[in-house]
């Protein structure tokens, strides 16, 4: 609502602008329609005014009409409203051009172009008792007041508006310099030749022609309209002249020209003291020329015209620069008033005694006060303890010393808002010196988030370190576990193995074959017990310690494995192939060879096969069958079983079997465990592609690691 109002009251005097410029256009087209009355109905009086002075041309009469409605329709939105002053406008403009022609190119005593239409009307004794016509003065500014009109109807742009401003300046010069004129009997204002004239009443119609251009501009130009009455300028313009037609030297005319010139301080155009300057340039001319001369002092005359010409023109490029800096201070301070208000942080402004100056937006929201509340307070009242006492002396002592504690720093403290919540805030300070004034700008931002993440955050790292050191002791507890059951659970075991082996020795000759069996298969489970332990061990040993990785050639490491292997390869008729070349990969060596061993062992050993092959691989892009896509695979392949899809799980998970045997020499089930805790520690993945009758094919990835560093448990 408040912006609302803002933008009422700056469209204010553009409505008080259109609504001069329409009435201004209705005077126009009254006085003309009057005049053509005078003509119709022969009453001399209604032509001229004053019996002697110089009559109204009927065409003079005719333009103010289609001017006058030209204007008027000229501020209307409607199309055709903006037509209609389009065609009015240039038939006004057509007029006056072609009695400006008939006078360049035939001369003043003619006036054909006047006739061309008011001897069809009016009666041809009157025309002659009347006599005269439309003056060069008068079909001039009619002619440009009206092409400027055009313009500014076609072009929509800002210089088309400053081009009738600038016309409507020498329009209004232009009228008053043939008031002046018929005020000072100095003929030459109003007469521009031997013949032809402006009336008086003509001379009083431009002037209110140029007030209503000068209105229109200003209503198609908010930002250029006058802070003072036109009037004013007006008025000076005219004294100036009528003192000027007194004072041949031009002395005391170029008095009041400088008021004049001063006179643009007060509108927003800053081009209006250059008009303005234009115009008394124009006005020290035309004085000039309106009186008679004396030869001994017409040189003196011109030098002192020149000079006063030269000051008023140095006054208007001083005011000039002056409204151009003043119009940019304005500006940045509008940009900086914008800026205060947009951000999101609150912007605060106080004085060196602490009181507040500005507050913005965002400092209303934060702290609860309004503008209102605070301006002109202390700017404690939005500090809790220990600030809201320490404040004033701080602010004493650096008036005092100087010594800047907080200014430009960032710091964190506390505010107190108008319900009395004390939070925390980080506050930014700085200092600006206009002339001997110090302002300090404070930026504050409320940090009640960031402070509660903190504390969540520290609540966290606590409930972290004791579960790190939960963790520790777990480990500690297992590390003690492990001892304990490679210590005291094999010994039993020992035992019992021992025993089942002395009895054998001893008694196997008195023991029938049921016994002897008995005992032989109390060892192997003895046997059995022991490395299941054994694997438990190293499993949990395997997800602690951590990895020596460095970079390998896995081609070294599978034909290591393949040379250990060839007595069980032997056995078996088994070969294993390598396909391609293997790349170098940093890796822990140990680890990965088991890995090879354990599934080139497990391709041999559960392939029904009579000459089981095994091939290893490396892809660098591997696409599955279910779509996924890996890179740098390796891949391990047999011609054995297959394992069923129902099982491609189970496989992995400790002493799980699919195929159990009585053999004590068969595995724990444990070694594809292994694997994929090995790659694991690796960061990388193992998966399976399989057929039953036709084979099986494990994949793998390696996860990358620097050389020489070591995977922490």
């Amino acid at each position: 609502m408040q912006d609302q109002g803002n933008v009422d009251l700056q469209d204010q005097p553009r409505r008080h602008y259109r609504a001069f410029a329409i009435a201004v256009g209705c005077l126009m087209f009254l006085l003309g329609v009057t005049a053509l009355t005078g003509w119709l109905l022969q009453v001399e009086i209604v032509i001229s005014l004053v019996p002697g002075f110089p009559s109204m041309a009927f065409n003079t009469a005719l333009c103010f009409v289609l001017s006058g409605v030209g204007l008027a329709a000229s501020t209307l939105a409607a199309r055709r409203f903006r037509a209609t002053a389009a065609i009015t406008a240039g038939l006004a403009a057509a007029i006056a051009a072609a009695r400006l022609v008939e006078i360049v190119m035939i001369g003043r005593t003619y006036h054909n172009v006047d006739l061309l239409i008011s001897r069809f009307l009016v009666s041809p004794d009157f025309i002659t008792e009347i006599g005269g016509g439309m003056g060069p003065n008068t079909a001039l500014i009619f002619l440009i007041a009206n092409l400027s009109l055009l313009l500014s109807l076609q072009v929509e742009r800002s210089r088309s508006q400053v081009v009738q401003e600038l016309t409507s300046y020498v329009v209004i010069t232009l009228g008053m310099i043939a008031l002046a004129g018929y005020v000072t009997d100095a003929e030459q204002g109003y007469r521009w030749g031997p013949y032809a004239a402006m009336a008086l009443h003509t001379a009083v119609g431009m002037v209110i022609f140029g007030s209503g251009l000068l209105a229109r501009s200003w209503w198609m130009q908010p930002a250029n309209r006058a802070q003072i009455p036109l009037w004013i300028p007006a008025a000076v313009c005219f004294t100036g002249l009528l003192v000027d037609l007194y004072t041949p030297l031009g002395v005391a005319n170029g008095i009041l020209y400088v008021p004049l010139v001063l006179t643009a301080l007060w509108f927003g155009n800053r081009n209006a003291p250059l008009f303005f300057a234009f115009a008394c340039t124009v006005l020290l001319m035309l004085g000039f020329f309106a009186v008679r001369h004396d030869e001994a002092t017409f040189w003196q005359e011109i030098a002192n015209r020149t000079i006063t010409a030269a000051t008023l023109w140095l006054i208007a490029l001083l005011v000039f620069y002056f409204m151009r800096n003043n119009y940019n201070l304005e500006s940045e301070r509008v940009r900086f008033g914008a800026l205060v208000r947009g951000t999101p942080d609150a912007v605060i402004v106080i004085d060196e005694r602490g009181t507040i100056r500005n507050f913005n937006p965002a400092a209303e929201a934060m702290f609860g006060y309004s503008p209102q509340e605070t301006i002109g307070k202390n700017i404690k009242m939005l500090m809790p303890e220990p600030y809201h006492s320490e404040h004033d002396g701080y602010l004493a002592r650096y008036r005092q010393t100087g010594e800047e504690r907080i200014i430009g720093t960032t710091r964190m403290v506390s505010g107190r808002r108008k319900n009395g919540i004390v939070f925390p805030i980080d506050v930014s300070i700085s200092a600006v010196v206009t002339g001997h004034t110090k302002t300090f700008v404070g930026i504050v931002r409320d940090i009640s988030e960031r402070v509660r993440q903190e504390e969540r955050m520290k609540t966290t790292l606590s409930q972290l370190e004791a579960y790190t050191a939960e963790l520790e002791r777990s480990n500690h507890d297992l590390d003690e576990f492990a001892y304990i059951a490679s210590h005291d659970l094999k010994e039993p075991l020992r035992g019992l193995h021992n025993h089942s082996r002395f009895l054998l020795e001893d008694y196997e000759d008195k023991l029938d074959a049921d016994g002897v069996r008995r005992l032989n298969r109390l060892v192997r489970l003895s046997q059995r017990m022991e490395k299941l332990v054994n694997e438990l061990l190293y499993f949990s040993r395997l997800g602690r310690q951590q990895l020596a990785v460095k970079r390998t050639d896995i081609g070294l490491i599978v034909k290591d494995v393949v040379a250990t292997m060839e007595l069980l390869l032997e056995e078996r008729h088994a070969k294993v192939i390598i396909d391609g070349r293997l790349p170098e990969v940093v890796c822990d060596a140990p680890r990965l060879t088991e890995v090879f061993r354990n599934l080139i062992t497990n391709a041999i050993k559960y392939n029904d096969k009579p000459a089981p092959l095994v091939s290893i691989g490396y892809l660098d892009r591997f696409v599955g069958k279910d779509g996924t896509v890996a890179r740098n695979v390796f891949f391990v392949k047999d011609n054995g079983k297959g394992i069923p899809q129902e099982f491609h799980e189970d496989i992995f998970r400790i002493f799980k079997r699919l195929e159990k045997s009585q053999d004590s020499d068969d595995g724990t089930g444990a070694g594809l465990t292994f694997v994929r805790k090995i790659i694991a520690r690796h960061n990388g993945d193992i998966w399976l592609e399989s057929e039953v009758g036709t084979g099986t094919t494990f994949y793998f990835t390696l996860g990358k690691k620097r050389e020489g560093q070591n995977a922490a448990a």
